[in-house]
């Protein structure tokens, strides 16, 4: 299915806060900024969390976490902050949001977050595309599904300073994104990906996820959304039909999908090292925890099918975003 007509919601109200202070039936929400290294293997990634426990919101948190991918030198530097909710704000409409004394407005974002690292951030960001809707508009306002996702503004070009465990850090021209995900628990187990600019085709977008729900005591099969924003077009394999019609599987850090809808199909596959993923917890607005393991280092190739049109292949060696959760 592709569609270029423009969402019936600017991009002020796909970037503002769900989160409502004091709301009992639990909630997690996050902003997050990723660039890759125009030419090295290097990215960052840094997140401004909501997390809100079932039944307890006055225990609500606020989560400032960052990392440093450095692909040359095999090193990856991580770092998280929790404050008190009643130290924290957050716009319900367009992108102002203050967790301590870090901030998020758009176009530009400072703060730090410390651990077992120490990471500090100062930095601005310009340009980017419309918003990559990913799941069926209508689905953002019904109760189902409980996670919700999108790309504000893909292709964003960011500038400014990291300064990670002392180590200023130039962030000149890396290309990456501004990403919105919200909802009352996480989904079960998924593989996430997502392409800001391939080798070759610097315009292109791709987002993808292939993700299962635990129905006790069963499992959901995989439901797998493919967009793909290329040449002037998005492609979206995301209704509902198409979500258990696409196939999708990963093993240990190596994930395949594939989809075909209307005379479209795209089919690709992205996968890592084991040394350029991070492990993280996060927690789970229900109880309980999750894992997720995160790279910004993956590799990606994925083709493009359309009735009557030459085949479409596009790659990278180490600019896709790769997510696994546990």
């Amino acid at each position: 299915m592709a569609t270029t007509e423009s969402t019936p919601h600017d991009l002020s109200y796909w970037q503002g806060a769900r989160y409502r202070p004091g709301e009992s039936r639990g909630h997690y929400e996050s902003w997050f900024l990723r660039a890759n290294h125009p030419t090295r293997k290097a990215a960052f990634w840094i997140r401004y969390t909501i997390f809100a426990p079932q039944g307890r919101p006055q225990d609500a948190i606020g989560e400032l976490w960052a990392i440093h991918f450095d692909g040359e030198r095999r090193l990856i530097r991580a770092a998280k902050s929790e404050i008190p909710i009643g130290d924290c704000a957050f716009a319900p409409r367009g992108l102002d949001i203050r967790i301590g004394s870090a901030r998020l407005q758009t176009g530009e974002f400072r703060g730090s977050a410390s651990g077992e690292h120490a990471i500090r951030w100062t930095l601005t960001y310009r340009d980017g595309g419309t918003p990559m809707i990913f799941l069926p508009e209508r689905s953002y306002e019904t109760r189902l599904p409980a996670a919700k996702s999108l790309c504000t503004r893909p292709q964003t070009v960011f500038d400014g300073e990291l300064e990670v465990d002392g180590e200023s850090i130039a962030i000149d021209g890396w290309t990456g994104s501004e990403n919105h995900n919200w909802g009352r628990r996480h989904t079960d187990s998924y593989a996430w990906g997502q392409v800001v600019g391939f080798d070759g085709a610097p315009e292109a977008f791709l987002e993808c996820a292939t993700a299962r729900l635990k129905l006790r005591p069963l499992w959901s099969p995989p439901m797998t959304i493919v967009c793909l924003r290329f040449a002037g077009h998005d492609y979206r394999l995301n209704s509902a039909l198409q979500l258990f019609r696409a196939k999708g599987a990963w093993s240990d850090c190596d994930w395949r999908f594939d989809s075909a809808q209307a005379g479209v199909r795209i089919h690709g596959r992205i996968h890592a090292a084991p040394e350029d993923f991070v492990s993280l917890t996060y927690y789970n607005p229900p109880g309980g925890t999750h894992t997720c393991l995160n790279s910004k280092l993956a590799a990606c190739e994925v083709t493009l099918e359309r009735a009557g049109e030459p085949l479409v292949t596009l790659a990278t060696r180490h600019r896709a975003a790769f997510e696994i959760l546990t």
